[in-house]
Order: structure tokens, then C-alpha cells, then sequence
């Protein structure tokens, strides 16, 4: 372990722990966030704490009766942006199957009836948020993680980032949403997208799910979706994948970000992973000192301390890291973890961070950093270079 990341990354998740869960950061996040504490569960693991299987159960909790499970869970009851007072109408990005995967494979127990709740959850996805081209949608920002990524401009009809008006946008369409019986969203009058990384990470869920339980039922699935993404989001041209609009949106939803890298993780093709994987090794795109920018440094948008418009993520570094193991691209996994240590360590663990300075950006510390925890440590960090 490269010293001081395994104790920082514990030092992070003790301070951020509550009664089953860690909160992103006491003050800033004092809920429980869905795919935060998946990444809290994967960390939790990497340190040999059973506190993984716990994380990984409480952020299942509020699963609803028909298995849709909310992206927040409030400490405290909220009038929210939805008609739940206690959790969140919306959902993000379904890590919870690796999440568990993880878990097991590092000998740690789940708690009875968690594969039983992510089948449930997985089954709704796919049940109630499936396009008739088999892609998978998301009716609000929120639910992409990529909160405010550049994909999104077309929708609010600017090319830059400011807090205000993109507060007042997401209310907007918090307004905009059709919700079920239960309070879960399954519309959106305005905002309707098909975004490229949230149905990589379904289609790699499924895999993983498929893994867990023996079921090929899930391993059809996966390589369905997987499918669906190479047939309708690939770019031949920016060597890609891109999200598609399907309730308002334009151009912007092929704009170059990480997340149109993600679908490396469970594409069948390997030249288009290889395209994919060789910008993230570049330089002038997509590798940086620190990990990997969200938006490419060639590009007019990036701004490396804006918020989704160039930092790095450790959450996404995490599953690019995820994708490039897959495929075998062993030095651009050495780097992410070599980058993803020292990020931690300059950071301060951070929410996110300036990919070409390391310097620490939004909440500081945020558990998700505690993910370079999870890194192993590379070639060049067992053997460093002699003096003389």
C-alpha cells in the first residue's frame, strides 16, 4: 500500500460514518447518497472492513415496494424535489452489483437479501425505464451523477457553468417530472435522455449480477444492452460513445466527456474499446497528472477547477480503472492508480480535484475518495528509481 492512502482512506470513511452509512462529507452531504455509498462499500471492502456489507444494505433501505431505489436517503425529513419527504424520487447510477461483487470476492459477508433487493432493483430498471431501442433513460441530471456535465447544455441553452441558473434548472425540471403511485420518477416532460455511461454501468451491473448468482437470464441482458450501446451511441468519428436526447436536448449530447468512455467497460468490440481506452492514455485529451479530466483538455469547454467541465473524479477514475483491467490496457490502469494515489494524498481526499494540479475541489474530505484505498499498488511504486 503507498503510505498514508489506506490510512487517509480509513481516516475519511470513520469521519464520515453514521448509524450503517457513511454521509459524503458531515457538512456538506449529511445524507446518504445511492452510488456514494456504493463506492463507500467497494472502499469499505478494499480495508477489510465487514462495515461494507452494512453501507451496501443501508443504501438499499429505501427501495420502494416495486424496487426503485432513490438516490438519497434524508437524515431528516425533507419537502425534497419530489413526493417523498424521506428519500429522493430520482435514482443515479446502479454501482450496487459491483458493489456486492466486490464484497464477496474480497470474503466479506452481505447481509441476507441484499442480491434479492438488487435483482429487484435492476428488474425495475429495465422494466420501467427501457426505450423501445433498448436503451435505458434517466428523466433527470441528477440521476446520471454527472450532475452538470457539458452533455446537458443544449437542455438549459448555455455552453458555460454557473451555480445559479443551474439551480433554478434543476427545480425546472424537478417540476417537469411524472411521478408513480410509490413517488418514484418514470417521465419528464422536458428532460429525457439515454445517457452512454449510466447504461454502461446497467449493462456492467447486469454482468456482475449474472456473476453473483449463476443466472444467465442477467447475463443475456448484459450483453443486450451492451448491444444496444455499440448499435445506437458509438461515434465512429470521435471514437466515443455518446448519449442520445429523446425529450429535448441537441448537440451537446455528443460532446466529449469521461462518461462517453465508460461503455469500454462492457463493449464486446475490442477496436472500439481500444479507440476508446487510447484517449484516456492521451496527454492532450483525456490523461492528466492526477487522473483523468472529465472533459478533454483539447477541448474548448475544459476548465480544470470548474465544476463538470474538467476536474477529476475519483468515482469515475475508479470505473475507467475498472474498464482498462477488463481489457488488459495495463499501463493505463497503472497510471490511474498511481494518479488516483497521489490525487488522495494532495487533495486531502476530495469530492473532486484539478486533474493537472491535484489541488482539492468541492467538499474536502468526501468518501468517495477513499477509493484509492482500492488501487493496488503499481510497478513503479514497488520499485521506485535509485539515486546516483
Amino acid at each position: 500500500m503507498v503510505p498514508g492512502v489506506h490510512d487517509g482512506a480509513a481516516a475519511v470513511l470513520e469521519q464520515c460514518w453514521r448509524d450503517g452509512y457513511c454521509v459524503p462529507n458531515p457538512d456538506v452531504y449529511p445524507h446518504l447518497w445511492l452510488w456514494d455509498s456504493c463506492f463507500h462499500s467497494i472502499s469499505w471492502a478494499a480495508l477489510g472492513d465487514p462495515r461494507g456489507a452494512m453501507e451496501l444494505a443501508s443504501c438499499l433501505d429505501a427501495q420502494l415496494p416495486g424496487g426503485f431505489v432513490p438516490h438519497m436517503r434524508y437524515a431528516e425529513p425533507s419537502e425534497g424535489s419530489g413526493p417523498l419527504a424521506d428519500r429522493s424520487s430520482y435514482t443515479q447510477p446502479p454501482i450496487y452489483a459491483h458493489a456486492a461483487r466486490v464484497l464477496t470476492a474480497r470474503g466479506l459477508t452481505l447481509v441476507p437479501g441484499t442480491l434479492e433487493r438488487i435483482e429487484r432493483a435492476l428488474d425495475y430498471l429495465w422494466n420501467q425505464r427501457m426505450t423501445a431501442d433498448g436503451l435505458l433513460f434517466i428523466v433527470h441530471p441528477w440521476e446520471s451523477g454527472s450532475d452538470d456535465s457539458p452533455r446537458f447544455d443544449d437542455w438549459i441553452g448555455r455552453s458555460s457553468w454557473s451555480r445559479l441558473p443551474y439551480t433554478i434548472f434543476d427545480h425546472q425540471l424537478a417540476e417537469a417530472t411524472k411521478f408513480d403511485e410509490e413517488g418514484a420518477a418514470v417521465w419528464s416532460r422536458e428532460f429525457v435522455v439515454a445517457p452512454a455511461a449510466i447504461n454502461a454501468f446497467a449493462a456492467h451491473a447486469a454482468g456482475e449480477l449474472a456473476a453473483l448468482t449463476g443466472k444467465q437470464e442477467w447475463r443475456r441482458r448484459a450483453d443486450g444492452l451492451a448491444a444496444a450501446i455499440d448499435g445506437i451511441l458509438w461515434d465512429a468519428e470521435q471514437h466515443h460513445w455518446v448519449d442520445k436526447p429523446i425529450v429535448g436536448g441537441g448537440p451537446s449530447a455528443a460532446l466529449p466527456t469521461l462518461d462517453g468512455l465508460m461503455p469500454a467497460l462492457v463493449t464486446a468490440d475490442p477496436e472500439r474499446a481500444r479507440l476508446a481506452l487510447a484517449q484516456a492514455e492521451d496527454t492532450g485529451r483525456y490523461a492528466a497528472p492526477f487522473g483523468s479530466r472529465f472533459v478533454p483538455a483539447d477541448h474548448p469547454r475544459y476548465q480544470p477547477e470548474q465544476y463538470w467541465r474538467g476536474p477529476a473524479w475519483p468515482q469515475l477514475n475508479y470505473m475507467l480503472h475498472q474498464a482498462a483491467r477488463r481489457w488488459e490496457a495495463n499501463t493505463l490502469a497503472d497510471a490511474i492508480a498511481d494518479a488516483s494515489h497521489r490525487a488522495a494524498l494532495v487533495s486531502g481526499f476530495a469530492e473532486y480535484w484539478n486533474p493537472e494540479t491535484g489541488a482539492g475541489l468541492g467538499a474536502v474530505p468526501q468518501g468517495w475518495a477513499a477509493l484509492a484505498a482500492t488501487y493496488p499498488v503499481t510497478p513503479a511504486q514497488a520499485n521506485p528509481p535509485t539515486a546516483g
